[in-house]
């Protein structure tokens, strides 16, 4: 039995799929944070845009 405790105990396979799962966790939280950053600012320079253009009257089609 205290064998068996001394190998368990020195046995790391299982760190290694740990540490992984968590660093790949991390990216994609990151993944998702950056996704939802660049959605929100590029619908607020599409909106922007938007305005700007329906706000120039008579450039394109002079009346």
């Amino acid at each position: 039995m205290l064998n068996f405790i001394k190998n368990f105990r020195n046995d790391e396979d299982g760190a290694v799929t740990v540490d992984w799962v968590v660093l790949t966790a991390a990216v994609v939280a990151m993944a998702i944070g950056a996704y939802t950053t660049i959605e929100t600012n590029a619908d607020a320079l599409i909106g922007a845009a938007g305005t700007a253009v329906g706000n120039q009257e008579g450039i394109l089609f002079p009346e």
